[in-house]
């Protein structure tokens, strides 16, 4: 894993425009409609994880389809976490999450594709259910990340699908 380049840009401007690498526009996004994209954007990478190559970095320094599915899956469960302590405490404050240490912790690289693709869809459960159901009030409770950026329980729903649909973007499915 040492040839990834660690990921610290903020990403947080893909609130207010669309992205241009995958398209997704996550202001056009409504609050009812957060729990199926979660869904719809985890359902293709048991298609991808089931590719002979998906272990397989396209270059040393790009993650493979495997890595991203292993990403993807721990992003389901923190949103999902962050959902909750947002809705337990009204100004919550997260820990940071370093993706990069993860992947290296978990050894995303040697992990099982098969065992990959049954755990996406429990966690794109687990996430999904976070933001079903929701009041209008539980939308606008507020959470801050480690470095300041405040989201609602709405706006980090959005942030989190362009997540789910860039890295479907980066494996190209």
């Amino acid at each position: 894993m040492s040839d990834i380049v660690p990921d610290d840009k903020d990403w947080t401007w893909t609130l207010e425009r669309a992205c241009p690498d995958c398209g997704f526009d996550a202001a056009t996004v409504e609050a009812a409609d957060i729990a199926g994209l979660v869904t719809a954007y985890t359902a293709p990478w048991s298609e991808i994880l089931a590719r002979p190559d998906a272990a397989t970095r396209p270059e040393p320094t790009t993650w493979s389809p495997l890595e991203y599915a292993c990403h993807v899956r721990d992003v389901c469960d923190l949103f999902a976490a962050r959902v909750q302590i947002m809705l337990d405490e009204d100004g919550a404050r997260f820990a940071n999450w370093d993706q990069d240490v993860t992947a290296v912790e978990s050894r995303y690289a040697e992990q099982s594709p098969t065992v990959v693709a049954d755990e996406i869809p429990v966690a794109a459960a687990r996430l999904g259910n976070a933001f079903a159901g929701r009041s209008a009030a539980e939308w606008e409770r507020r959470g801050l990340r480690s470095n300041g950026s405040e989201f609602t329980v709405l706006t980090l729903g959005r942030y989190g699908l362009h997540d789910l649909a860039h890295h479907l973007w980066d494996v190209r499915a």
